[in-house]
């Protein structure tokens, strides 16, 4: 989320988590300064999530120092001891974005449970790709079938309102991700997509 008109959709939309992104590099990357104002607009029932990749202890306490997260999403290359060093310091719910391409990235969960409170499964980015997530790509979703974690999981990954629903079923997931299935251009979010995308979740019951 990068502006009011679609941080307001979100919200009368009834998203549980919605997400400010901390990464230059992403057309979605707001300043410190525009995500306080957008954090203040959040009110019970829903939480803000930090967007970050590789972060250094300096920028996350600048965020942390003036944007009211409740939850860190970690999205580079983080180890699972950086990632417990993170959690520790900031005292602040860790979710460990995992990239998907084959059954086998799927076992390296297995290193971050003990010191994360939220894995997310993502799919792997295009070769060449400078965004490690909201690239548009889906996974195989299959590869989800009868696997079981012991930390709540989201799904992420070329969701869209057009097939989140199917998605929801395929898995089994109680919390999808999205970032460019709801923009008209990337960056842009649509607040009618938004409003679109969790209806379609709504109408799964799930």
């Amino acid at each position: 989320i990068s502006t009011p008109e679609t941080m307001q959709a979100a919200l009368d939309a009834g998203a549980r988590w919605v997400g400010l992104v901390f990464f230059p590099k992403s057309p979605r990357n707001v300043s410190i300064a525009t995500a306080a104002e957008l954090s203040r607009m959040v009110g019970t029932g829903t939480r803000v999530v930090g967007l970050f990749v590789d972060p250094t202890d300096e920028l996350l306490d600048d965020v942390t120092g003036q944007v009211p997260l409740d939850l860190i999403q970690l999205h580079g290359g983080e180890t699972p001891e950086r990632v417990a060093a993170i959690r520790t310091r900031f005292n602040l719910p860790v979710m460990k974005a995992l990239k998907v391409g084959d059954a086998a990235d799927l076992d390296a969960a297995t290193a971050y449970e003990p010191v994360v409170d939220m894995l997310l499964f993502d799919a792997k980015p295009p070769k060449g790709a400078i965004l490690p997530g909201g690239n548009g790509v889906a996974f195989d979703w299959s590869l989800l079938t009868g696997r079981q974690w012991q930390k709540p999981w989201m799904l992420s990954g070329g969701l869209d309102p057009a097939n989140v629903a199917d998605a929801i079923r395929a898995t089994g997931a109680r919390a999808v991700d999205v970032s460019s299935g709801v923009e008209d251009a990337p960056g842009r979010k649509s607040p009618a997509l938004i409003r679109a995308f969790l209806s379609a979740v709504t109408s799964t019951g799930a």
